[in-house]
């Protein structure tokens, strides 16, 4: 196991370069690069103005930018020199996970990603622990009812459910109960309201709640189809087998054949996932969900930095989310063993 451990985090290193050596390249040919859009900037304010507080003193009224300027507005975003050069200081910063700085924040990848926390922890872990439980016991009671009314009639709610996108449910329950046209009953924006840091402890907390229950309703629907019908299905595939039979010849009650025989075996593929979906909890980042509701999060930072080309925090939040998906993969790799003592990684060659 201890071998098997040590080979995987050891391919890490490989992937994680590729990843950053593709992504950066495919950068060098995108055109509307951060120097291209400040001399834009600079070109389009005229007499007096700021293009931003590192490249105040750069621009001189409306004189124009010559060569000379241009090498120095380079210079300060880095780009005065080679790409390999450049590629290369940023895989040793990387190495020790120093991100960089925004170019258009003016401050560290690692504080702006910290600061827009908050928000995708909300809708991520929320969604996340909603979901795992409602959906296992939701599967668990549609395999044992498989085929009853109560089956038919709950596939097809949270099918519906499914195929509706989540921003448009975010914005239908923003015109239900947010104020729009019918009730107003949940605040339309925002993670708290304007004087929670004045308020009661327990009226903090009942007041981040009510800002959560609109996003992270539009957020979890979605979610409930693929979790709860894998549930069903794992479960129905594991009742059906032979030593269930067994189990109930034996005269076994059928809660203790279901949650004493089946239950284990039937939460692998589930168990095994629970790593990767905890932790992308808590990096969960949904452009279109917080853009309706006004939630300042990491989807809405990546597609800003996309929009900007914020390379630095382009680049280390994908170093950040690529690494954290690696160690999810091996934590879910991990977790057969835990659940399925059978498996031996030693074997693997």
């Amino acid at each position: 196991m201890f071998a098997y451990i040590i080979k995987r985090l050891l391919l890490m290193i490989p992937t994680l370069f590729g990843v950053l050596l593709i992504t950066f390249v495919v950068i060098q040919f995108v055109p509307g690069g951060p120097v291209e859009q400040l001399i834009h900037q600079i070109k389009g304010q005229g007499q007096g103005g700021e293009a931003s507080s590192g490249a105040t003193q750069i621009y001189r009224g409306d004189r124009g930018l010559d060569k000379e300027r241009i090498e120095r507005l380079k210079a300060l975003y880095g780009f005065d020199k080679p790409a390999p050069e450049r590629f290369w200081e940023m895989v040793k910063n990387f190495a020790v996970f120093d991100l960089g700085e925004s170019y258009f924040h003016h401050m560290s990848v690692t504080q702006l990603v910290i600061s827009k926390l908050p928000v995708s922890i909300s809708l991520g872990v929320w969604t996340f622990f909603i979901v795992y439980l409602t959906c296992i016991p939701l599967g668990i009671a549609k395999a044992v009812r498989d085929g009853s009314a109560f089956d038919v009639i709950s596939s097809t709610v949270i099918l519906v459910g499914y195929a509706i996108p989540g921003f448009v449910l975010g914005i239908l329950l923003l015109v239900l109960f947010g104020g729009g046209s019918f009730w107003d009953v949940f605040p339309l924006r925002g993670l708290v309201s304007d004087n929670w840091a004045t308020l009661p402890w327990h009226a903090r907390i009942t007041d981040y709640l009510w800002h959560m229950v609109l996003p992270v309703t539009a957020s979890v629907v979605g979610s409930f189809a693929v979790m709860t019908m894998l549930t069903k299905n794992s479960f129905i595939e594991e009742i059906r087998k032979q030593y269930v039979l067994t189990a109930r010849a034996k005269g076994l009650s059928e809660n203790t054949v279901l949650y004493k025989h089946v239950f284990r075996n039937a939460m692998i593929p589930l168990i095994t996932g629970f790593p990767a979906a905890f932790i992308g909890a808590f990096f969960t980042g949904s452009l279109l969900i917080e853009t309706i509701f006004s939630l300042d999060g990491l989807g809405l930072l990546s597609y800003e930095s996309v929009l900007k080309r914020d390379y630095p925090v382009v680049l280390g939040t994908l170093y950040l989310y690529t690494l954290l998906g690696l160690v999810a993969k091996l934590l879910s790799d991990l977790s057969y063993v835990l659940v399925d003592p059978r498996i031996q990684f030693e074997s693997v060659s």
